[in-house]
């Protein structure tokens, strides 16, 4: 299809990375399913390894049409982007980015609200490569100038945090970051491209779990890399030399999922925001950390570069203990127990998030449960929050 520049977000979302010569006039691109690339001879199998084989034929690894065009689409819902490299999760993306970035006797910062895989990467594998991280307060801002020391090489910025939820201030690090000759790296799950374009505020790495909101289904693994001017090349070349892939069936899945996001993640955004007004108001709750609530650390910041909000929040229980909370999830009829989010089903989960945290511990009122939620009526998912909530109160005593 033709690529208007000017194509709004939620029209991309339905039309990018649909290339005539990937899709040959079938609407959605077919899955290549490819190991071996044959070739006419040795001349043309020569001549093929000397050029960009990132959208042309090469080997099974490098990718075929199906991984091309989920990449591609990525990349135009960033405007500004260079390119997007898929991973098999986004632990694996989050992890191929800081490797293209970073070298023995480097120092990393990263906010101390960070996902916990990005924490264990940062103080297991980066560490043993002579890698130094530093943890910083979210809330930082410009301030994380004071943090900048001679082998400081990268910034890390997860914006919100995917437990506590604090939003940071990505233009005025950026801004300093550029300043001090530093790159940038922003894990953008929550958001999407749609809510928070990252490489447009600066960032030089956007990094997406596309296993949530990209997918939307619960039922794919996946990652992605999208690289600012100038970034791509050190990206692809440590990516090709991990030997990182992505399997066309599930980038052909991740990208029939990616034609529905725009309307999805405004669904997921409107009930949570019903859902978390009405958790607001109960003797039950101590505090709910959503971004869009004035209350939320960082809310200045989510209202001034944010184009809306996501489905996923935490709420902290007014006292008791786990044994309460545990009484409160066990018994919820519209919500799964588990990890991840972005699907189309409601999940809670108890996090306990403090336990790993080294600079900004603070006290609750109670222990926190991580609530996704998912496409369901928001009214029975309220109904039978209200009845977890009356168990709490009984177990809590």
């Amino acid at each position: 299809m033709k690529h208007d520049p000017d194509t709004r977000p939620a029209t991309q979302v339905v039309q990018a990375g649909r290339r005539p010569e990937w899709t040959g006039g079938i609407v959605n691109p077919p899955v290549w399913r490819a190991s071996t690339i044959l070739y006419d001879s040795v001349a043309d199998l020569r001549s093929a390894a000397g050029v960009d084989t990132h959208h042309r034929l090469f080997y099974g690894r490098r990718g075929t049409p199906t991984q091309w065009s989920l990449a591609e689409a990525l990349t135009e819902l960033e405007p500004g982007a260079e390119g997007t490299f898929l991973y098999p999760s986004g632990v694996a993306a989050i992890a191929a980015a800081l490797l293209a970035t970073l070298s023995p006797g480097d120092e990393l910062l990263v906010p101390d609200s960070a996902y916990d895989p990005t924490r264990g990467f940062a103080t297991g594998m980066l560490a043993r490569f002579g890698i130094a991280t530093r943890f910083y307060d979210p809330l930082v801002g410009a301030g994380i100038a004071d943090l900048i020391g001679p082998a400081t090489r990268a910034i890390f910025m997860e914006s919100p945090g995917s437990l506590t939820f604090e939003v940071q201030d990505v233009p005025a690090i950026v801004a300093v970051a550029r300043e001090r000759g530093l790159v940038t790296l922003l894990d953008n799950t929550w958001a999407t491209p749609l809510l928070f374009p990252a490489i447009a505020h600066g960032v030089d790495y956007a990094i997406l779990a596309c296993t949530k909101y990209i997918v939307g289904h619960s039922d794919v693994m996946l990652g992605s890399v999208t690289a600012g001017p100038g970034r791509f090349a050190a990206l692809r070349d440590t990516s090709f030399q991990l030997g990182q892939h992505v399997a066309p069936d599930d980038a052909w899945l991740a990208s029939r999922g990616l034609r529905t996001m725009a309307v999805r993640l405004r669904q997921h955004g409107e009930s949570a925001l019903a859902i978390t007004r009405w958790l607001a108001d109960r003797p039950e709750v101590a505090a709910v950390l959503h971004p869009a609530l004035p209350d939320c650390p960082g809310h200045d910041v989510f209202a001034r570069d944010f184009h809306g909000a996501s489905g996923l929040f935490s709420f902290v229980l007014n006292g008791g203990d786990d044994a309460a909370r545990a009484a409160l999830i066990d018994g919820l009829t519209h919500f799964g127990i588990g990890y991840s989010w972005g699907g189309y089903e409601s999940l809670a989960l108890p996090v306990d998030p403090h336990r790993h945290r080294t600079v900004t511990r603070t006290d609750r009122a109670g222990p926190m449960i991580r609530l996704q939620i998912g496409l369901e009526d928001p009214a029975d998912l309220i109904a039978d929050l209200d009845r977890g909530l009356a168990r709490f109160a009984a177990a809590r005593g």
